[in-house]
């Protein structure tokens, strides 16, 4: 990598535009993808030096942010070519990201059929199916024998997305069958497409949502997946390359969500920082707000803290403890929801698990703070001649508050999802700042309930 960032710079150096040309067009696209990230200024020369075909192949796995920087700074000539040669798929996703007058002024320059095909594919939900798929694909006939197919795939397949599966649809263009290239490629060339065929067909909805895409592909080991509508008209294609890229990005926003921020659309180091300002401070302000809950519950409990001085030493222990297994179990389902593991109708499964889970946690925490509490009187004699009666309370505090945390945090994103919320909201401060409130409350009830007759002499 440095010998190449070296060679660059030489190239850069010199103003050897020829040389620069032959040294990109000789490299491996995933090569050059870095080198526009290590030269970001000449990114718009690197590709307006390439072939059309490589600087296609190179921009399409560019993130947006970089794709809008070079197509401000290369030539008009290119920026047609570029958008003309561009997968449909990759042209609707990049039109999906652009201001709308800019659309329309690059829709404008495109072939009236080309024209016609990004229209309809940006007319799908932005979130859906139709928005990833191309059609650009291999249909045949059950009726042909082998050796029509391969004349077929002769003539069309350099035009197609990819030759690994060709479709099978009838006269109305409604989907039959897929067929693997393999099973084509072995077959006698006189059978017929119809004696391949074995009906085990799966296919995506133009309407379903990305994720449930992501899923399917999960499940199954296919390279492409046909997409139909609701009359099983044969659509497009959605292949795994798109799909990696929507898995990427839906993780990234989750991730993102989960650590209590907005998504932020775009690359960390390219963001505006007033646009990172604003998609932090929604969640820091609801967070901040509901930790003065916990204010507020420790005053109402004051009388106790002046009775047993002794509590406050533990409300960090007590309140961080919930909140980590709130955490725990927030992310946990979250993971589990976007894998596909837990479904809604898994609730009362869910519940079960974190109650049992919850318990046994909570209980090695509760002999841990026991423990804790005995061992520390030995040595100090800090906690005086009510010891007991503080370790039992702390005991079962954290079986109470990590119980409760541990519910909290598997339940609150079922219940967000249920409602039509994304999962991911449900985030780990977000549970945290929940279990610290209701923990506090949890802590000094039981306190009450131990010390009794001592808090109220007092």
């Amino acid at each position: 990598m440095e010998e190449m960032v070296e060679q660059i710079e030489l190239l850069l150096e010199n103003s050897d535009q020829e040389a620069l040309r032959e040294y990109l067009n000789n490299l491996n696209i995933s090569d050059v993808e870095v080198l526009i990230g290590e030269f970001p200024e000449h990114g718009p020369l690197f590709i307006d030096l390439l072939l059309i075909n490589r600087a296609v192949n190179v921009f399409r796995i560019l993130d947006f942010p970089t794709q809008e920087r070079i197509l401000k700074k290369v030539s008009g000539a290119k920026v047609r070519e570029l958008i003309y040669e561009l997968p449909p798929d990759d042209r609707t996703a990049l039109f999906s990201e652009m201001h709308g007058d800019t659309v329309k002024v690059l829709i404008q320059q495109l072939p009236a059929d080309d024209r016609r095909e990004a229209l309809r594919l940006l007319g799908y939900k932005e979130d859906s199916v139709g928005r990833l798929m191309t059609p650009d694909y291999i249909t045949v006939k059950k009726t042909w024998n082998m050796e029509r197919v391969f004349a077929h795939i002769r003539k069309y397949g350099r035009d197609s997305e990819t030759i690994d599966v060709v479709y099978v649809i009838d006269s109305n263009g409604a989907l039959i069958d897929d067929i693997r290239i393999r099973e084509i490629l072995l077959a006698d060339p006189e059978t017929k497409v119809n004696d391949l065929m074995d009906s085990r067909l799966i296919a995506l909805n133009v309407n379903d949502p990305q994720e449930e895409a992501i899923n399917v592909f999960r499940m199954n080991n296919r390279t492409a997946l046909p997409v139909t509508d609701d009359a099983d008209i044969l659509l497009g294609i959605v292949t795994v390359d798109d799909i990696l890229w929507i898995a990427n990005e839906e993780y990234t926003e989750d991730i993102q969500k989960i650590g209590g921020t907005e998504a932020l659309d775009e690359p960390y180091l390219d963001i505006n920082l007033f646009r990172l300002v604003k998609k932090r401070i929604g969640w820091l302000i609801i967070l901040f707000l509901s930790e003065m809950l916990t204010t507020t519950a420790m005053q109402s409990y004051g009388g106790e803290l002046e009775a047993v001085t002794m509590l406050a030493f533990f409300i960090p222990l007590i309140i961080s403890s919930g909140g980590n297994s709130g955490s725990q179990a927030s992310t946990l389902i979250i993971q589990a929801m976007a894998l596909g593991e837990v479904k809604l109708a898994d609730w009362w499964r869910v519940m079960r698990r974190e109650i049992l889970s919850g318990l046994m946690l909570g209980v090695i925490l509760g002999i841990i703070g026991f423990l804790r509490v005995s061992v520390w009187t030995t040595f100090s004699n800090v906690y005086g001649a009510h010891w007991l009666l503080m370790a039992f309370t702390v005991c079962f505090a954290l079986i109470g508050v990590v119980l409760w945390g541990s519910l909290a945090g598997s339940m609150l994103p079922i219940a967000l999802k249920k409602l039509g919320f994304d999962p991911a909201t449900s985030s780990a401060p977000f549970v945290a700042t929940l279990v610290d409130v209701t923990g506090l409350m949890i802590y000094f009830n039981i306190a009450m309930l131990i010390f009794g007759s001592l808090m109220h002499a007092k």
